[in-house]
């Protein structure tokens, strides 16, 4: 499959902020149909979800996919939770890493892969307070920096 054919419906930039990113996976959704129709017309928010273990599988928690207008009663519940599609030694990888205290599974985006939908994983590992404000930090200098470069190559 072509990399061209990836077409990203969202991303979660507070993953990036709250958590060290130590891994990443592709994961295949299960979805029903009108789930399928709202990812593609891009109604999907990754801001609250996670993912966890039951019985050997992993689901997506707290993802919202937006209720598909068009369907009529015959819609779905935009919070359910969605069983996610990885090879069994990934799902083993998962869980042992989610034992260690401060692991946890986010996702990081959303895509269409071809004619399938795509979930982008993480496992990430929480940051501290004072990580966060050396982010904040070194976002500001570069702006800064970047906002003089400016001026100096001006004039």
């Amino acid at each position: 499959m072509r990399t061209d054919d990836v077409k990203v419906v969202a991303t979660n930039r507070k993953a990036r902020f709250e958590y060290t990113i130590e891994d990443r996976y592709e994961a295949g959704i299960v979805l029903t149909g009108t789930e399928i129709k709202s990812i593609r017309a891009g109604a999907v928010s990754l801001g609250e979800g996670y993912a966890t273990l039951r019985n050997h599988e992993l689901w997506l928690v707290d993802v919202h996919i937006a209720v598909y207008e068009q369907a009529g009663r015959s819609s779905h519940d935009p919070t359910r939770q969605r069983k996610l599609l990885l090879h069994r030694r990934e799902i083993a990888k998962l869980e042992r890493a989610i034992q260690q205290s401060g692991y946890t599974v986010v996702p990081l985006r959303m895509y269409m892969k071809g004619p399938y939908a795509k979930v982008e994983i993480g496992l990430a590992k929480g940051k501290r307070q004072y990580d966060k404000r050396r982010v904040i930090a070194e976002r500001d200098s570069r702006r800064r920096i970047s906002r003089e470069l400016k001026e100096y190559s001006k004039g």
